[in-house]
């Protein structure tokens, strides 16, 4: 499954007040509350214990997807948004005092995922590449498979099933879980991470057709945090996955005034309804979370 590309070819396998003492238990008590049922609603035996802090970096591209999962010594990028942000999400690496990235995901081949991943794959150390069994007749694709030749890259052709492992951080594959998909955006590589009791799903533009199938496929699809597909369109972010997901947090990744409308209304709504906290980078620019196992913090 695993090759190196060693020429250019289309073809390759890829989340004041003031009170008196009884008014202050009262409001530890309902703080504790809030904090057990975070925590407390993923506790499962099988999850082992785990040390040190991973921080989960939603990078603000404009109108595409760039996100950086970072541990001490470990550092894995999904996508790296569209050509005009390269250099953007390079030098964000760079201030990180990261060189070397274990892996980079390709989640499928449009350009505001993979326009930008030229100037990554030049400027740093890779180990390897994931990217899906998808190829595209566009010049940023063409760019992408000119920098995984110069570099002489390793390219996984990931698909549902394959794991991620990179020191503490490991990302099972929940899609695509077939080929011959007639939209590309049905071909993104959708990674679930566990980290502790904490756990976050990162959907790229997996629309409803892809939604449906992780689902009938039984993966585990929960999350605390999900990253939002396919940027808050109402082609993603089904009923039904929801519920299967039953997030506590929606990041979507976008651009103030799109031309795309993003994010739909009826996304949007359909968030509301369940409660779930919504993030945008658009508002917020980049988002930054970290995960000790067991609490999910914001900055």
């Amino acid at each position: 499954m695993t090759e190196k590309i060693s020429q250019r070819r289309k073809y390759r396998k890829w989340k004041s007040l003031l009170f008196n003492r009884r008014t202050f238990v009262l409001i530890c008590i309902l703080l504790t509350a809030t904090i057990l049922f975070v925590t407390q609603r993923n506790r499962r035996p099988d999850f082992a214990p785990v040390d040190g802090e991973i921080r989960i970096h939603f990078i603000d591209v404009g109108q595409g997807d760039s996100i950086l999962i970072q541990s001490a010594d470990h550092a894995v990028l999904i996508d790296a948004g569209p050509p005009i942000a390269g250099q953007v999400v390079a030098t964000y690496l760079e201030s990180l005092g990261i060189r070397v990235v274990d892996y980079v995901v390709a989640t499928h081949p449009h350009n505001d995922h993979i326009g930008g991943m030229p100037a990554i794959l030049d400027r740093f150390i890779v180990r390897e590449m994931w990217m899906p069994e998808a190829i595209h007749t566009t010049v940023a694709f063409e760019q992408l498979l000119d920098a995984i030749e110069r570099n002489d890259l390793r390219v996984t052709a990931a698909q549902a099933g394959d794991i991620l492992s990179a020191g503490p951080i490991r990302m099972t594959a929940v899609s695509p879980n077939r080929s011959g998909y007639t939209n590309l955006n049905n071909y993104t590589i959708v990674l679930h991470m566990r980290y502790g009791y904490t756990s976050f799903l990162f959907t790229g533009d997996a629309e409803t057709l892809a939604e449906n199938e992780m689902i009938a496929a039984d993966w585990d699809l929960q999350a605390d945090v999900l990253k939002v597909g396919h940027h808050g369109s109402r082609t993603s972010s089904s009923d039904a996955f929801l519920n299967a997901v039953d997030p506590q947090v929606a990041v979507i990744m976008l651009s103030a005034g799109n031309q795309f409308g993003h994010p739909h209304q009826d996304v949007l709504d359909r968030f509301e309804v369940r409660g779930i906290k919504v993030l945008r980078t658009d508002e917020l620019g980049t988002i930054v979370m970290t995960t000790d196992g067991y609490y999910i913090y914001l900055y």
